[in-house]
């Protein structure tokens, strides 16, 4: 019997399939980075081979500061997929993300497609993942923190993504009580919660009504990556009205960054990060993570597991330069006005 466009498997894979390809990122907008260059420092101290990027992320050391960001679970490919990436987190140390854990709450057909994540990376952070719309329509927020319990996260991720709920064919739209719903979920929870976006950005008021709660986290997840409206529209044959809606990822952190001096926060920077480039410049606007997801996914099933490893520690070694280029001895001092618009130099 064929599935129902209701089938939240039958959507992942969906999702997965079209994240695969390049027809999902934005049409006009970017992340914003080009518009910025790093500032030489002829006069260079950084002894390159000395850099590390080792650091604590809930009380877990990493070797670098890079998620491999939020993606899949719920269906027998994402299993695949989620055993792999694991596989890569754990060599490399550092923390990654589940998809939406909504299927979770519906049966218990594909939770190992979760489970799985944890059992093969067992010393790295793992962050759980659930909708906004879910977390809403939660009653006393018991199952929510059951999906807590399931995949024995360190840290769990609330995502944003009113944008795609309104276009969704099977959309939710109804965000109705949900910022009360995420301070309750923090009071009861045992793990840091962190609230994401999915690509259109979360905006310097929306962080500040977030970090007034007790947010632990944020996830700008801003525009210029792929367009989750755009995988939307693709599916459900839709005019192109809001491909391009959101706030650049440059901005969001450029704005929350200075919120640091009051809040004690992990700043997420993702949205767009496809290039050793992005994760260097993220990192100069106040990220003290960086996070990719599509470019991840795309290398991971066309070229393999080994280009997913060496992708990122390449991109961490050309960090390294920048870091040696601009007189940073480590990664604060590399957001202490190491970048500029490159318009200001003309």
């Amino acid at each position: 019997m064929k599935k129902s466009i209701n089938d939240t498997s039958t959507r992942k894979k969906e999702h997965i399939q079209l994240c695969l390809t390049d027809k999902v990122g934005f049409h006009s907008k970017t992340n914003g980075f080009e518009k910025y260059d790093f500032i030489h420092d002829a006069l260079t101290e950084v002894d390159i081979s000395k850099l590390s990027f080792q650091t604590k992320l809930f009380s877990k050391k990493i070797k670098y500061p890079f998620l491999i960001s939020c993606m899949t679970g719920g269906t027998e490919e994402a299993e695949n997929i989620n055993q792999r990436l694991a596989v890569i987190a754990e060599e490399l140390k550092i923390p990654i993300g589940v998809g939406s854990q909504r299927q979770a709450l519906e049966n218990q057909d594909n939770h190992y497609s979760y489970k799985v994540i944890r059992k093969t990376a067992k010393s790295v952070p793992v962050l759980g993942n659930i909708g906004a719309a879910q977390l809403v329509q939660s009653k006393n927020l018991t199952d929510i923190l059951s999906l807590i319990d399931m995949l024995e996260a360190d840290a769990f991720v609330v995502h944003l993504n009113p944008l795609q709920e309104l276009l969704q064919p099977e959309g939710e739209p109804n965000f109705v009580g949900l910022l009360k719903k995420i301070e309750k979920l923090i009071l009861k929870s045992k793990v840091p919660v962190i609230v994401k976006e999915v690509g259109s950005g979360i905006s310097k008021d929306t962080a500040k009504r977030l970090l007034d709660i007790g947010v632990n986290g944020i996830d700008v997840a801003g525009a210029g990556g792929t367009s989750w409206a755009g995988v939307e529209i693709i599916r459900s044959k839709s005019d192109k009205d809001f491909w391009d809606w959101g706030l650049p990822t440059s901005y969001c952190l450029k704005e929350i960054y200075p919120l640091k001096k009051k809040y004690k926060f992990t700043l997420v920077g993702s949205g767009g990060i496809n290039s050793a480039n992005d994760l260097a410049l993220a990192f100069a606007f106040g990220a003290d993570l960086v996070a990719s997801a599509r470019i991840i996914l795309q290398t991971l099933m066309k070229n393999g597991d080994d280009a997913v490893t060496k992708l990122i520690i390449n991109w961490f070694e050309y960090l390294k330069k920048i870091m040696f280029l601009t007189g940073s001895e480590n990664l604060t001092e590399l957001k202490n006005g190491k970048i500029i618009k490159k318009e200001e130099l003309f």
